[in-house]
């Protein structure tokens, strides 16, 4: 177990998983259904499932790109800790285990989940052919809101739509700043990115824009549904996160990436996610 959690750096679910609560309890406290223990269970395995799934086949995929970057070279596949095919056979279990999972929440989540899958498994091919690659990431970690969403409800709605998009730009706005790492990589081995498309300065200038649109579809959802301070201070947490990791990271110094991508972002959601959650407490439970 422990070399897979390696394989497939379970830390990094920090990022998409408190949206995917998000999606839930939005669905729970503005609808008509109620909580559901089991529906909650099934959406974390939904949760852990597809994202063992991309992430150990990204580095099933990307195993010899790994081994050339010094960067890199220490991942399980290239220094001999996980076989290419422990990994792909990992990747098919969690891929089946996936599928079957959703067909016990409804049977939209079953009817969805190969496209799911197919845009989360998609991102790893992008690099090859597209500088639009961190796109296709934030798209796969945005479909976290929509389908815990969709598990509560069995439909769609604007609100979750709006949370997906906050995570579409935000996760593109700091994987583009994370690859500013392999910009010169990326340029010797004819791989795409928006760094080494663009050069550094215009990346984070793209980076920003990306992150301002993040910060308008996280204060949308004022419009639509009747958030106690709590959401407020929620959303000033999350957009001082945005603001702090550009502040970390300039064209002539990329040294403070790690604490920009992890630290700051992992805050970011969780923080969000949190007050979020007090807001629901505070509006269905303590009727504020």
């Amino acid at each position: 177990m422990k070399k897979y959690f390696s394989l497939v750096l379970f830390a990094h679910s920090i990022f998409a998983l408190p949206f995917a609560m998000i999606g839930f309890f939005l669905g729970v406290t503005t609808t008509d259904h109620p909580f559901n223990w089991v529906i909650l269970l099934l959406v974390l395995l939904c949760m852990v499932f597809a994202r063992n799934s991309a992430m150990a086949f990204n580095r099933y995929l990307d195993r010899d790109i790994d081994a050339k970057n010094p960067r890199t070279n220490m991942r399980d596949i290239p220094a001999g800790r996980v076989s290419a095919n422990e990994a792909l056979i990992f990747v098919i279990v969690n891929c089946v285990l996936f599928i079957i999972t959703t067909a016990f929440i409804n049977r939209l989540c079953l009817y969805l989940s190969p496209v799911a899958l197919f845009v989360v498994l998609f991102y790893s091919y992008t690099k090859r052919f597209t500088a639009l690659c961190h796109m296709v990431l934030g798209l796969g970690l945005s479909l976290a809101p929509i389908g815990a969403y969709i598990a509560v409800t069995g439909e769609f709605n604007i609100v979750p739509v709006l949370y997906s998009l906050a995570v579409l730009f935000w996760v593109s706005g700091f994987d583009i700043i994370y690859a500013l790492q392999d910009e010169e990589f990326d340029k010797g081995e004819k791989l795409h990115s928006i760094p080494s498309a663009i050069g550094r300065k215009r990346a984070l200038r793209l980076s920003e824009v990306l992150h301002v649109f993040s910060a308008i579809c996280v204060i949308l959802p004022l419009i639509f549904t009747p958030f106690s301070w709590a959401y407020y201070l929620g959303v000033a947490f999350f957009c001082s996160m945005l603001i702090y990791q550009h502040l970390l990271v300039k064209p002539n110094d990329i040294s403070k990436v790690n604490r920009a991508f992890a630290t700051t972002n992992g805050l970011a959601s969780v923080i969000f996610a949190a007050c979020f959650l007090l807001d629901a407490f505070l509006r269905t439970i303590c009727k504020f």
